[in-house]
């Protein structure tokens, strides 16, 4: 064959390999800078696990084989960047969206996704009101504040014997809101009478003496946190140094490997209690550990809280395209809201708004300095 045949056909064969493979991109967003760095990162190291994961399986949809890329983006926990990130990431034409974090960068990017019609899935954010806004993009894999607050109270009355209870929020659109559902809760199985003090701080502050005084006063058994690790280890400092000896719970915002690392010696044992959604027995604690070995040895960190919930978060994403044998969005989407999948955080099925359906949750304590399992509990 002479040399200018030759490479025509090279190329014509080039060229038929590469449209017969389809590029899709995911896209993540969440704080990669500022105090909540840590736990974006994590969403961004589990959905980038997952990607490596569908790549080496070497998946084909619609015939074509998939090339899956990342496309990671930093949101700052800052509700105008994260509008921003949410128009960068559909101006990408990605295929969906794992995000946002934090429920105030959440709720407003949603609006953008959904004007897009790109869907979305959020690995962490809480609030009730990002799925009852009626966008048929809006879903998340982890539960929502209304049955997070609503197992805490439970516990925290009914398994605690908690009969005084204070309540501090760090005004976001989470911490207020995991802490409203949680009063709400105790309210309703022991009465007003049971809330001895609500505080309020930000999610940026450092001393928190003033309020923790007016609580001292008051002899809680339990203090309840609304917000994030960064704000609950030095309060747990600042709890230790005053004398108050009640028991901390908090939602997953606080439920982190670094809370040991931000308490110190503050953090003690079986003083802090934190819930999670997902909830594994059995088999399923086998494929979790091994998830959290291989997170390790990729990144040589351990798993924070939510990488688990952005990996699962990639695969549905798949695994809805497989079953729909489409990647364009507008065609999968009606079988994303129908998909069952077996994850590493437990059943992945969604309700009419895009919530997690019979969501179970893990309650958690330290001891030692470490993360430990307390129980599988189902919402009811």
């Amino acid at each position: 064959m002479p040399p200018r045949a030759a490479i025509a056909a090279t190329a014509l064969l080039f060229c038929a390999a590469a449209s017969a493979q389809t590029v899709v991109r995911i896209g993540t967003a969440s704080p990669l800078s500022g105090p909540g760095a840590h736990q974006g990162k994590d969403i961004e190291n589990g959905a980038r696990m997952a990607i490596d994961d569908l790549n080496a399986k070497g998946i084909a949809i619609g015939g074509k084989k998939v090339q899956w890329e990342l496309l990671a983006e930093d949101d700052a926990a800052d509700p105008k960047s994260g509008t921003a990130v949410a128009q960068k990431l559909v101006d990408a034409r990605v295929a969906g969206v794992v995000g946002h974090l934090n429920s105030g960068t959440t709720v407003p990017a949603s609006k953008i996704y959904a004007a897009a019609g790109i869907p979305q899935i959020s690995p962490a954010a809480t609030t009730p009101v990002y799925t009852r806004q009626g966008f048929k993009t809006a879903f998340r894999v982890v539960a929502s504040d209304t049955l997070i607050g609503r197992t805490l109270a439970t516990y925290s009355v009914k398994a605690m014997k908690a009969q005084r209870i204070a309540i501090i929020d760090d005004r976001t659109a989470f911490g207020q809101g995991l802490a409203d559902e949680f009063a709400k809760g105790v309210r309703a199985i022991a009465g007003n009478g049971a809330i001895v003090s609500r505080q309020f701080t930000s999610d940026k502050a450092v001393d928190f003496s003033a309020i923790l005084t007016q609580i001292r006063a008051k002899k809680p058994d339990i203090v309840f946190y609304g917000g994030m690790d960064a704000v609950a280890g030095p309060m747990l400092k600042q709890m230790k140094t005053l004398g108050i000896n009640a028991r901390l719970i908090s939602g997953d915002g606080i439920c982190s490997e670094r809370l040991p690392l931000l308490a110190g010696d503050a953090l003690g044992d079986d003083k802090v209690f934190c819930v999670v959604a997902g909830g594994i027995d059995g088999p399923q604690e086998a494929s979790n550990a091994a998830f959290t070995e291989r997170y390790r040895e990729r990144f040589d960190l351990p798993v924070e809280t939510y990488a688990p919930y952005a990996y699962d978060a990639v695969m549905v994403f798949a695994a809805a395209m497989q079953a729909a044998q489409t990647t364009a969005p507008a065609r999968f989407l009606p079988v994303l809201a129908k998909v069952r999948h077996e994850g590493i955080t437990g059943s992945i099925a969604f309700d009419a708004r895009g919530d997690l359906r019979d969501a179970a949750m893990t309650l958690f304590t330290y001891r030692h300095g470490k993360k430990v399992k307390v129980q599988v509990v189902r919402g009811r």
